[in-house]
């Protein structure tokens, strides 16, 4: 690793955790709210759920290969979610924000695949997302970088895995994550900041290892 990578993850105060993700999907003047929709699938109406389906199913998908590392189980695990949500949205509080639901079950069976197999070090797609912007350098191989944050994010705990995740990869919002975890914001908050100490602390220890063995 390039010894000027000390300063490995983003900074560990206080994020600004600006809203994004799917609660700004693109819709038509004429589109109907999720609460609607549910409402028509208790009713029957099959095209209201391809219509949720639609809604979330890209961003569930990319935010599931962020935990599997594979698109091809990514997309399995997909087809559960929104089948389990089909078979479970008739007793889902409308008065609750759907997207969070639904992202809790994805979320959570993505764990439960990394839990089995996350000895299978894989390339992410963007590692330099992960890192701060005086350690990103050019000239390092990407592919070596791209290994080298999978490890030392498969050394966290996964508490702190998945907020980072969830927050410097897929740019959720704070409150998005907690109605996501089901947790408080102010426990993601933190969770952030510890994920992102060591994870930075964890990187230089690597990087100290690799001086010794190389040098």
């Amino acid at each position: 690793m390039n010894s000027s990578k000390t300063h490995v993850i983003q900074s560990s105060g206080p994020s600004p955790c600006h809203p994004k993700i799917h609660d700004q999907i693109t819709t038509r003047r004429d589109s109907k709210s999720d609460a609607q929709l549910i409402e028509l699938i208790r009713r029957g109406n099959h095209q209201a759920f391809g219509d949720i389906v639609v809604r979330y199913e890209n961003r569930l998908l990319r935010t599931l290969q962020r935990f599997v590392y594979d698109s091809d189980i990514a997309r399995d695990i997909a087809q559960e979610t929104f089948l389990r949500v089909y078979q479970r949205i008739a007793r889902f509080d409308p008065s609750r924000r759907l997207g969070p639901w639904i992202f809790r079950m994805g979320i959570n069976l993505a764990i439960d695949q990394w839990r089995r197999h996350k000895h299978q070090v894989k390339p992410l797609e963007k590692p330099d997302d992960l890192l701060h912007p005086k350690c990103r350098d050019s000239s390092q191989n990407h592919s070596e970088l791209s290994e080298e944050v999978h490890v030392v994010l498969n050394m966290l705990p996964e508490k702190f895995r998945t907020v980072i995740l969830l927050r410097d990869l897929e740019n959720f919002s704070c409150s998005e994550i907690a109605a996501i975890l089901n947790r408080r914001e102010s426990t993601i908050r933190w969770r952030l900041s510890q994920g992102r100490k060591r994870f930075r602390t964890l990187w230089e220890k690597r990087e100290y290892e690799n001086h010794i063995i190389t040098g």
